[in-house]
């Protein structure tokens, strides 16, 4: 009720009945500023409650996504580095060499210095590293690929799970192996 009014009222000007139904209209009208039943800020307070899980959720996906891409392109290049050494049987003095090269040539998103490989040449003893090197194709590890025996290469690499800046899985290692017919 505006204050005119009021000093109107106070002087005699309307009735009781009058200034009662102008309290019921004013009562409806909608109210300007933040009053108790207002829900203009509703929805923003909805988003900013929702927005850090919703965001954490995303995150994660983007997470886990790199760490399968980098088990998948591991997993490929573990099958090319196999598969190269197994078909180059009289043409290399160091397997090991072959096996890493390949594999660092074939996972370009991977930083290759943290690759452990381990390669088994027709179930000798297994050699960790990137070099197994001989003094002739008959001698030494090159000597074991013969044909018709096996190449058996395992690679790992460290994966991390980092979520804002938290590693979810701190001790995730992603190994892939492989087992080729020595051509």
């Amino acid at each position: 009720m505006p204050k005119e009014r009021f000093q109107s009222f106070s002087r005699g000007e309307y009735t009781l009945v009058e200034v009662q139904a102008e309290l019921r209209f004013a009562r409806k009208q909608p109210r300007s500023g933040w009053g108790i039943g207002d829900e203009s800020g509703q929805s923003l307070v909805e988003f900013a409650m929702v927005l850090p899980a919703f965001l954490l959720v995303v995150t994660g996906m983007f997470a886990f996504g790199v760490a399968f891409t980098n088990w998948l392109v591991l997993t490929d290049a573990t099958s090319l580095g196999g598969r190269t050494v197994a078909i180059s049987r009289g043409n290399t003095l160091d397997p090991c060499a072959t096996a890493s090269n390949a594999v660092a040539g074939a996972s370009p998103g991977l930083n290759t210095s943290l690759i452990v490989y381990t390669s088994v040449i027709n179930g000798t003893a297994a050699i960790t590293g990137t070099s197994c090197s001989s003094a002739s194709t008959t001698t030494g590890a090159a000597g074991n690929l013969v044909q018709g025996g096996t190449y058996v290469l395992t690679t790992s690499y460290p994966c991390t799970l980092k979520v804002f800046g938290q590693n979810l899985i701190p001790n995730c290692t992603m190994h892939a192996s492989v087992r080729e017919l020595v051509q």
